[in-house]
């Protein structure tokens, strides 16, 4: 007997999916820390198929915008693409004439992700492939592209939650924590022309020391480049002052003084601008001066540390789904106006939940002065509800060895999560918002989870790691990380093999409110139900003057409220699916938060700092090589160094100067309707919460 069909999403378009224009969407430029002059969009009108076999099709079957998937309305498919199937592009382009390569010049073909096997022609000729849903690639196309008309195919295929790889929240029978399944390209499409000798990575690490940062430039060359490659030039300004200027070797770290900088935080996101020359090559960045880690309060409680001193991250879980885009935002507008809303509710930091963002997001994030918790993307077999929900009501604990348990007995999808691990790092490693790294959560996937927390150290010691959230506890990481939704939450005993770690709780509350209109489901999912604003206000207060608040004091380091905004499903946002209305009274969330405080404290003395901190550059591993010529298909892996290590929030949010790198591309926030709530002495009016866990 086949199983009955899950009713239909109802259609719903945020503000910026109604005013989305399908020939250009998403026009900003894609790389916000790497910066060239060339750059040209190819998101817009495409034709597509979807075919029961991979033979390039006789005729398409319409139009489809890129970058929507064909799963989001944006896309004007809205179609499901099963497994077995394959999902073809096609797009003609005249190529500019800025961008013919000339003197050794190479021509790059840019994916910001392709969900989930794709391969590429260029005029019939096969320039690259690519697997794995969430990481960019590039693809030398210099060889196949021609002067004039040019014809781009691609062809996409996506098991989803049938296959081993990462999905992240996708599942094809979707429904109450998880999400619609969404396929082929959801980033942006672009190329750029680049020299025969080009900068291939701006890497920037600021020093726990917090007086210096090293900047490492990392080469590409083509086939037509010289043997020596010539000297990288690193310029820091402020604004349009002069801070330093580096010469160094391509491959070198260069470790550039900033005495008496100006530190990041929420409350000032202050950016350094960095120019990089490399030979005929010129790339633009930017850094914030920060440092995170763990280290003791003055009582001794471990706490999180913002440049050496303690810090609260409250936090919000950030899914980063749209009703009409579905993982792709339908504006850059859309994410400023998350980000931005998060921040005035008085919200520091977001969890982003299972999913890997377009690098505009993170430059928001940076700009904006919002502390990031990454999350890395599960994959793995179909989970078994006595691992991965049972825990919620019960002590549960596995060893996560237990490969079966954990739907991780494919050796090829463990060993793919740990390149795209590694992947996510090296795409990541210079923003500056993420604090810290969550490898695993709720037991989905997990698997060898302070093996991975070694190699994550390895990688990247900088930042703390939540290493598996919510359950299954291996004991490792730098966090006591705790899931709580039916139950009270009392502070745990501190045990001693694991009492530096930090008490987080990375998931509460949940609370649900669906408002018709503004949901795409007839279904309510929430772990508390609440009829009106009023309630569930009350409510939202209460959980957090009974529970959380006096928490603080007993060393609760960080909460993370779900969430941020309704997901089909699941309505219990702090903002409706369509971003339409604050469901929550403004005032009590931003009087919550101010309450989820350290009280200022004495700098963490220098010995704290250095246990953090680990060890300089000198002593951090073999450094790795320049990265390779820009080749066909994905990028090979490179070898890691790395260090281990360790507060400020928006009272004087940093404007992009006119002009500057950080200026381009941002628009101003909209100003989006909210609902006022009532005082916490109103009664909650719940109802029974639903049965499942986030």
């Amino acid at each position: 007997m086949s199983r009955p069909r899950r009713r239909a999403l109802a259609p719903l378009l945020t503000p910026w999916g109604e005013a989305l224009n399908s020939d250009n969407p998403l026009p900003e430029y894609p790389r916000p820390q790497m910066v060239r002059d060339s750059f040209h969009s190819l998101n817009g009108r495409w034709g597509y198929a979807i075919t029961a076999t991979d033979a390039a099709p006789a005729r398409l079957d319409g139009e489809i915008i890129v970058p929507f998937s064909p799963e989001a309305a944006l896309s004007g498919v809205e179609r499901q693409l099963r497994p077995g199937q394959w999902l073809h592009y096609h797009r003609d382009f005249e190529l500019p004439e800025g961008l013919a390569p000339h003197g050794g010049a190479r021509l790059l073909l840019h994916f910001g992700a392709v969900d989930q096997d794709c391969t590429v022609w260029l005029n019939g000729v096969e320039v690259g492939a690519h697997s794995g849903g969430y990481l960019p690639f590039q693809l030398d196309v210099t060889e196949a592209v021609r002067r004039g008309a040019n014809v781009l195919r691609v062809r996409v295929s996506d098991p989803s939650d049938t296959g081993p790889l990462s999905r992240g929240k996708q599942k094809l029978r979707r429904g109450g924590i998880w999400y619609t399944a969404q396929s082929g390209i959801w980033q942006t499409v672009w190329l750029e022309l680049v020299p025969a000798v080009s900068v291939a990575a701006v890497e920037i690490l600021p020093l726990p020391s917090l007086d210096a940062v090293e900047i490492t430039v990392r080469s590409m060359t083509g086939p037509d480049a010289a043997e020596a490659l010539p000297a990288a030039f690193i310029t820091v300004r402020d604004g349009s002052a002069i801070l330093s200027i580096a010469r160094v070797p391509p491959g070198t770290v260069a470790r550039i003084e900033l005495p008496g900088a100006r530190l990041w935080s929420p409350e000032d996101p202050f950016l350094y601008d960095v120019e990089v020359i490399l030979g005929s090559d010129t790339v633009l960045s930017y850094f914030g001066m920060r440092s995170f880690g763990i280290g003791p309060d003055a009582s001794g409680r471990p706490r999180l540390l913002l440049n050496g001193q303690p810090y609260f991250h409250a936090g919000l879980l950030d899914q980063g789904y749209w009703p009409d885009g579905l993982y792709t935002p339908p504006d850059d507008a859309a994410m400023v106006h998350d980000i931005r809303t998060a921040k005035r509710l008085g919200f520091t930091m977001l969890r982003k939940h299972i999913k890997i963002e377009p690098l505009r997001w993170y430059y928001h994030c940076d700009r904006l002065g919002m502390l990031v918790w990454q999350d890395m993307v599960n994959g793995g077999g179909r989970y078994k509800p006595w691992v991965i929900t049972a825990p919620v009501l019960t002590p549960l604990r596995l060893r996560d060895n237990r490969y079966e348990a954990f739907a991780r007995t494919d050796a090829a999808g463990r060993a793919h999560w740990k390149e795209e691990m590694r992947g996510t790092v090296e795409l990541l490693r210079s923003v500056t918002c993420i604090a810290a790294w969550v490898p695993f959560n709720e037991g989905w996937g997990q698997f060898d989870a302070v093996e991975a927390t070694a190699e994550l150290r390895t990688i990247d010691p900088s930042r703390s790691i939540d290493h598996a959230s919510g359950w299954h506890d291996q004991g490792g990481g730098d966090m006591h990380s705790l899931h709580v939704y039916f139950r009270r939450f009392r502070m745990p005993r501190r045990q001693p093999t694991t009492a530096e770690r930090a008490v987080v709780v990375s998931e509460y509350g949940g609370y649900s409110q669906r408002l018709p209109g503004h949901s795409v489901s007839a279904r309510e999912f929430g772990y508390k139900r609440f009829k009106d604003a009023e309630s569930l206000t009350a409510a939202f207060v209460r959980l957090h003057e009974r529970e959380l608040i006096p928490a603080v004091k007993q060393g609760l380091a960080a909460t993370v409220y779900t969430q941020l905004s309704d997901v089909e499903d699941e309505t219990n946002g702090v903002l409706s699916y369509d971003r339409r209305v604050l469901k929550i009274a403004e005032e009590a969330v931003q009087a919550v938060n101010a309450r989820l405080r350290l009280p200022a404290s004495a700098p963490v003395d220098a010995e704290v700092l250095a246990s953090v901190a680990g060890a300089p550059s000198s002593q951090r591993g073999t450094p790795r090589p320049p990265l390779p010529t820009a080749a066909r298909g994905r990028r090979a892996a490179s070898p890691h160094g790395g260090w281990r290590a360790p507060r400020r929030d928006e009272g004087a949010a940093q404007r992009p100067k006119p002009g500057s790198q950080r200026d381009r591309g941002v628009p101003a926030p909209r100003v989006l309707a909210s609902v006022a709530g009532a005082p916490s002495s109103q009664r909650d009016g719940s109802r029974p919460a639903s049965p499942l866990v986030e």
